[in-house]
């Protein structure tokens, strides 16, 4: 049960990370366009997150790792994503004020909305494929299999949210249920964690 949540922990942080990733080009629109600069300036900014979210996720799993703080990782990364739907349209509006120009606007914009959750839910990689390897001969093995359900994930939340889910649903409706599910997820990671290594009473 463990490796299956972790598996699926790294999976559905994929899936998230593209999710949003699609979305903030909508969110952005009504202030910046959606010309190639925008898109230019969310890619930066997703792709400079995830980069130190892998170094610091290798970093963190250093120290005594655990799939608490795994799930802690994606229960982070979706509290984090609140204050998109909060105070988005307000952030946006002062940095359009500040910055017309849509190719920096759009840097500041992206960068003040989404990288601190992505880069939270770059870490989950790293940390997850720490999880895993107990033997060094299985490293690249479980390294392989951890990147392909991430990787899997993303595809997954490429095709849901550009196909699917921005033509049925609000996006802050959308924001809602991957943050909702990012908690579930997490939550119950943590309960079967917690559960595991409960003291059994005496016989």
């Amino acid at each position: 049960m463990r490796r299956f949540f972790i598996f699926l922990i790294a999976g559905w942080s994929g899936f998230f990370v593209m999710a949003i990733e699609l979305l903030s080009g909508r969110i952005l629109a009504p202030n910046f366009g959606n010309s190639i600069y925008v898109w230019g300036g969310v890619i930066t900014v997703f792709m400079l997150a995830l980069a130190l979210g892998y170094l610091s996720g290798g970093q963190f799993s250093r120290y005594d790792p655990t799939l608490r703080r795994l799930a802690l990782l994606l229960v982070f990364g979706a509290i984090t994503t609140i204050p998109v739907m909060l105070f988005g349209d307000w952030i946006l509006e002062w940095i359009f004020d500040l910055i017309q120009d849509p190719r920096y606007g759009s840097l500041l914009s992206a960068t003040a909305l989404f990288f601190i959750p992505t880069a939270i839910a770059g870490m989950v990689s790293p940390y997850a494929v720490r999880l895993l390897v107990s033997d060094s001969q299985l490293s690249g093995h479980f390294a392989g299999l951890l990147y392909f359900s991430s990787t899997f994930g993303s595809a997954a939340g490429t095709i849901a949210t550009s196909f699917y889910l921005v033509l049925y649903f609000e996006i802050n409706q959308i924001l809602t249920g991957l943050i909702g599910i990012s908690l579930i997820l997490g939550l119950l990671a943590i309960f079967t964690e917690t559960s595991t290594h409960a003291p059994r009473p005496p016989a």
